[in-house]
């Protein structure tokens, strides 16, 4: 193209003048929303897509710079610095109730499953009155948008799909299938003047292979500094898979990778293989084909993915902090421009690698590198006046050793499957044992985030007991196993029911793909969701909603999705047949649903996911029954903000005289007592609630109905009745 070409075309392409070694950060050549702000001069360059698409072509170059995360942050963090603002919150220490209290109920919402009005949004449809209107009404405070930015990659000139649902990020600009920042912002607005507030997403652990991956192929800066990547010297490129025609990289297999750790290039296998699968992925590196750097080098790299190959993981302890910077400038966009009041961090327990002793796999999980990186994270954020919350699925004892110092929350990875087991078998005494251990190890549950379906599939690779306390003993159903074995009878007791139907899925080794109303119905028996009816919907929601008051009626964040709100089943795997084929089978959890109603008619989402089955319908219509899932929910929240349960201190999870339920005192802040108890049994109970925490004397008051239904005798104790999958929420008013 000539500049008059480019010039006629709208298109300001000026001779480059890049001399590679000249600037270690070139300033960004497009306009930020800071800019009014800044005091830099701003380095402008080509954008124009001019050449061929290698690291000798200076336009090419500089088209990836203009859309390079760290060529943002780098802009985005002179904006903060020297700034008063950023010392008036205080940041070493997360605050997990001030957390709770900002928001207690969140709905956490999935860009790509979400039906939106003709032509509108997904961002434009999560600001709209209305929907808050409800969410207010029921007792929601909060939304958590996921992933909205630009994913996938980058191949040429030429944007790739994303390939883990959005969570491989390549861009601080919104992805416009989702909205604009304005809609962000907006959205942002409407939450505020709703007394609510906006959750959104970065993702620490890695990014996609986007401009910053191709820059780092090419040697460009120190942009290899962003990740786990090493040059392989080319007499060793014999140890290097071949790369098939049309791909960028192959896996290594363990052979390949032991030869790579023996020639010193590689710290080699890792303490597992998330989302391993056998000639796709079999270890956790990956060999790139031969690329050409900026300075007319052909190389080869070998680089680290804990997740997908298109998901190359960040390098938190590079001497150049190139993968600390991207991460933070994305979390400072978030937060001051876009205007969300908190972020999730996704994939971040895996932040920290070091080589082990001969033999040995590395270390890549609960390491102390994880735990700084967290604590810097959290920092900034709480420094610029928000919270944070963590999908970690480790042991306890690393949830533990990040919440001082880390996220403000973490996800409840520990206690989910296990209500899930609950349900399944009947007997509480896995959950009861989850919830003693959290306790026992000084996990306090107002700093976790209990929720019910999410985006992922239901996790049950019980990382404390399999992993990190696999030989230690515990009393199992009236015998003494390891951790290593009770881990595998409770997975086989879940896949026993919930696959052994023709609707859920087993997801690799991590779990099984399901939405909670399939949970149910395999629960209950039916083996194909043809069989459900319209008289099997009040079933399942009376079991939906006692799920509903295990997460709510403890101390910490309630969290529910879409999928939970409107009831929503799994989808035909013939439907996404596309995207299950290489495995990841969570695709059929994630069915398209319409919260309110707006496209009746729509068979897919704006991004293309097809239509599920939902039970209880929209938002609106459910408002206006009695009976409906929502009117009944927000009884049980109304009860949860009433009594402030949501911040109350946990104070015993007590022996049970029934094997189905399950019993949890806490202490209010008013200095009354609340009571929790549950039955997961699908039969009438009979039976009594014990503690040694309850005082005698004590009145025993129905939270709902506001109606005395005890009294605690001499022995600490009461009695309750409780019909199949039933609960209660009591109030026990201290003696004068």
């Amino acid at each position: 193209m000539t500049e008059e070409q480019a010039q006629a075309e709208g298109q300001t392409h000026e001779p480059s003048e890049i001399t590679y070694a000249e600037h270690l950060h070139p300033a960004r050549p497009r306009t930020l929303r800071h800019r009014a702000r800044a005091k830099a001069p701003v380095v402008r360059r080509s954008v124009a897509k001019d050449g061929a698409a290698t690291g000798e072509n200076p336009a090419y170059v500089s088209w990836l710079l203009s859309q390079s995360m760290l060529a943002d942050a780098n802009e985005i963090a002179r904006q903060f610095s020297g700034q008063g603002t950023m010392w008036q919150n205080p940041f070493a220490d997360p605050g997990p109730r001030q957390a709770v209290e900002t928001a207690s109920v969140w709905f956490t919402a999935y860009p790509i499953s979400f039906i939106t009005r003709p032509g509108e949004s997904f961002l434009a449809a999560l600001g709209d009155e209305e929907l808050w209107n409800v969410f207010s009404a029921v007792g929601i405070e909060a939304v958590h948008t996921g992933p909205v930015k630009r994913a996938g990659g980058i191949s040429g000139w030429q944007p790739t799909s994303s390939v883990d649902g959005h969570f491989d990020r390549i861009s601080t600009e919104i992805d416009p299938a989702f909205g604009t920042e304005a809609e962000f912002r907006a959205m942002c607005g409407m939450a505020t003047w709703s007394g609510g507030t906006i959750i959104d997403d970065i993702v620490p652990g890695h990014t996609g292979k986007g401009a910053d991956f191709r820059l780092a192929e090419m040697k460009y800066a120190d942009y290899p500094g962003i990740y786990h990547m090493v040059e392989i010297d080319e007499e060793d490129w014999n140890l290097l898979p071949e790369v098939a025609p049309g791909r960028d990289s192959a896996n290594l297999d363990a052979t390949e990778e032991e030869a790579l750790e023996k020639a010193g290039y590689i710290i080699g296998r890792l303490q597992r293989v998330i989302f391993y699968a056998e000639g796709v992925k079999e270890t956790n590196w990956s060999a790139t084909k031969p690329v050409v750097g900026v300075d007319g080098v052909s190389r080869r790299w070998v680089y680290l993915h804990y997740f997908k190959d298109g998901q190359p993981s960040i390098n938190w302890l590079d001497p150049s902090f190139a993968g600390m910077r991207l991460v933070i400038g994305d979390a400072l966009h978030s937060m001051a421009d876009l205007g969300s009041g908190a972020l999730r961090l996704d994939a971040n327990g895996f932040l920290g690698v070091e080589k082990s002793a001969e033999g040995l796999p590395a270390w890549s999980e609960g390491h102390p590198l994880s735990a700084a990186a967290n604590h810097l994270i959290g920092s900034m954020v709480r420094k610029i006046g928000g919270f944070t919350f963590q999908e970690l699925n480790l042991t306890i004892d690393d949830i533990r050793a990040t919440a001082a110092a880390g996220a403000d929350l973490s996800y409840d990875f520990v206690n989910r499957p296990a209500y899930q087991h609950a349900l399944v078998t009947g007997d509480t005494e896995f959950l009861r044992l989850t919830l003693r251990t959290s306790l026992e190890l000084g996990v306090d549950p107002a700093g976790l985030v209990h929720a019910l379906q999410n985006h992922d599939e239901l996790t049950y690779e019980l990382v404390h007991w399999a992993t990190g306390h696999r030989e230690d003993l515990y009393e199992f159903a009236g015998e003494e196993i390891t951790g290593e074995a009770l881990a595998e009878r409770i997975r086989a007791d879940l896949s026993d029911t919930l696959v052994g139907v023709d609707y859920n899925k087993v997801f690799t080794t991590n779990g099984i793909a399901c939405t909670t109303a399939t949970v149910i119905a395999a629960t209950l028996g039916i083996r194909s969701l043809d069989e459900i009816t319209t008289e099997h919907v009040p079933e399942i929601m009376r079991v939906h909603l006692l799920l509903a008051m295990f997460n709510a009626l403890q101390p910490g964040v309630f969290a529910l999705s879409g999928w939970d709100l409107t009831g929503m089943l799994t989808l035909p795997t013939d439907e996404v047949a596309e995207l299950i084929g290489e495995g990841d089978t969570r695709w059929i959890s994630r069915a398209a649903h319409d919260l309110m109603g707006a496209a009746p008619n729509a068979t897919r989402s704006s991004s293309g996911m097809p239509r599920g089955r939902s039970l209880y319908g929209p938002l609106p219509e459910q408002l206006a029954d009695e009976r409906s899932f929502l009117r009944q929910l927000q009884a049980i929240l109304a009860v949860r903000s009433r009594h402030g349960i949501a911040t109350s201190r946990q104070l015993d999870v007590p022996d049970v005289s029934h094997r189905g339920m399950l019993v949890m005192v806490h202490e209010l802040d008013s200095g009354s007592q609340h009571v929790t108890v549950l039955n997961f049994a699908g039969d009438a109970v009979s039976g009594t609630v014990r503690s040694e925490h309850l005082v005698p004397g004590s009145r025993v008051v129905d939270m709902f109905t506001e109606k005395e239904v005890g009294v605690v005798d001499d022995l600490q104790a009461f009695v309750v009745e409780l019909e199949p999958h039933q609960g209660h929420s009591l109030l026990l008013e201290l003696p004068s």
